[in-house]
């Protein structure tokens, strides 16, 4: 057996921080998760560093901003040549044999199968999406076509897509094939990129069944978020504000034809919160169940105990919360707040939730210095294995965090914004449009009450303001090395 640990590294695409059964939710059903919280070290606090996908992925597979990297947007033609290396590329490097599971999305997959970069994966089975638009390159697709069945097809019911043909459960079975590969003790990585629970929100039935409208909490709302989220219109987001129990969901689940209300529509709901959220419950629980397989292979070849698993999103999604669906350039905690867990018994912690401020980019330094790498002085992102190792209380990490929108979607605005959050409050400025958001996290949690213009906050205001441009500029890519003093 290798001295050096096996990597297990699930990214889910688009799932909030508060999905969790064991982080405290208690209408989500996620036992093989919450088995990794209560073995492993949870980050209550890991803030993703774009809302977005592309940018937030290669911020931490470089453990780079994604401004540093120069990789802001969405639908990028390529990856750049000149860029740091992928932590993957840089684990091959040193005798690690890399696999990729599902999405990468360092490019665009648009009409095309995604460019690859250096990448460092030997083994690859690629799923930009569930979607059957690509002749060829698809091998989720070309998976299903074995099965007898074609995805084109599974994905028009409103029944959702079978969990025997889902892409979560082909992400599980390419990712046991991969595990249960001979190495002769060779250190293995396998990227996990599930898509869900990403939209269009369709769950299989037999996941969307499980969970009862009726017993869904609703989004976060009040009703001077419409007046909020108008304000705010001309910002890039991909949909508008709305009540909740109207929102602008485009879902197989959900026709376009169905009726606003609760039950009301055709299809298994209606287009308001408690549906969405039934269904992001539904995709969450098959992912939680094809990680129980997944766990129970590495059992069974007995390398659970040299494995350290790795469980987080790239981003959140707003879900109903002040009236919006999906993603684009706002900071609510639902869409910048992610799960981060580490689980690896005998190697760290058991058992700790930790409430201090975390950044994904963090996670890139964090992998190379627990298997015992240099972690490059380029790098953004700082090591957690202080607090994964206990040399560190588990409140300490960061006194900021920052997150930034730059361009990102393809939306007639191009729009820059930047976050900062300390421990009590939020700064959202959104560049251009003399339009910014502050809010006290202690008073405030939920983020109702904009304090931006408020009279006795605008000092706290100006501070924030001058801490946020000082990590903005701190983030600056400096350029080539320096070789002499001139």
């Amino acid at each position: 057996m290798s001295d050096r640990p096996n990597i297990l590294w699930i990214c889910t695409d688009q799932q909030r921080y508060d999905t969790i059964a064991a982080l405290g939710n208690p209408y989500v059903s996620t036992p093989h998760i919450d088995r990794l919280v209560r073995g492993g070290v949870a980050f209550d606090y890991a803030y993703c560093q774009s809302p977005i996908c592309t940018p937030s992925r290669a911020s931490f597979l470089t453990g780079l901003y994604a401004s540093t990297v120069r990789m802001n947007r969405n639908g990028n033609d390529v990856f750049p040549d000149d860029a740091p290396p992928l932590v993957t590329r840089m684990l091959a490097d040193v005798g690690y044999d890399c696999g990729l599971i599902g999405k990468l999305h360092l490019a665009s997959a648009y009409g095309r199968i995604e460019p690859r970069t250096d990448d460092g994966y030997r083994y690859w089975q690629y799923s930009h999406a569930p979607r059957d638009d690509w002749e060829v390159g698809h091998d989720y697709a070309d998976w299903v076509r074995e099965k007898g069945e074609v995805l084109g097809e599974l994905t028009k019911s409103v029944d959702g897509v079978p969990a025997d043909f889902h892409q979560t459960t082909w992400c599980a079975e390419k990712t046991i094939e991969f595990i249960k590969e001979e190495r002769g003790g060779q250190p293995w990585l396998a990227s996990v990129n599930i898509y869900d629970p990403h939209p269009p929100f369709n769950p299989p039935k037999t996941y969307r069944d499980q969970f009862d409208l009726a017993e869904m909490p609703g989004a976060l709302f009040q009703a001077s978020d419409l007046e909020q989220q108008q304000k705010l219109e001309a910002v890039d987001f991909q949909s508008k504000g709305k009540d909740p129990k109207e929102l602008d969901i485009n879902s197989p689940i959900v026709p376009r034809s169905a009726a606003p209300g609760l039950v009301e529509a055709e299809g298994p709901g209606g287009r308001d919160d408690r549906t969405l959220q039934a269904a992001y419950y539904a995709m969450i629980k098959l992912i939680d169940d094809q990680l129980g397989r997944v766990l129970q292979a590495l059992e069974e070849t007995e390398q659970l105990e040299n494995t350290i698993v790795i469980f987080m999103s790239d981003h959140g999604e707003t879900l109903g919360d002040h009236g919006l669906i999906q993603k684009g350039c706002r900071f609510y905690e639902g869409l910048v707040r992610v799960p981060l867990i580490f689980y690896c018994p005998g190697r760290i912690q058991e058992g700790i939730v930790s409430d201090a401020l975390v950044e994904i980019v963090d996670v890139m330094p964090t992998i190379l210095d627990f298997v015992g790498e240099r972690v490059p002085p380029y790098v953004e992102g700082r090591s957690l294995l202080p607090i994964l190792s206990g040399q560190r209380p588990p409140s300490e990490h960061r006194e900021g965090v920052r997150c930034e929108y730059f361009d990102a979607l393809d939306q007639p605005d191009e729009t820059r914004a930047t976050m900062w959050r300390t421990r009590q409050f939020k700064l959202c400025v959104y560049h251009g449009h003399g339009l910014g958001e502050l809010y006290d996290l202690e008073q405030d949690p939920n983020e109702f009450n904009n304090l931006w213009d408020d009279p006795e906050h605008q000092g706290v205001k100006a501070q924030l303001l001058h801490e946020s441009f000082d990590a903005a500029v701190r983030a600056v890519d400096l350029g080539p090395d320096r070789v002499g003093p001139m």
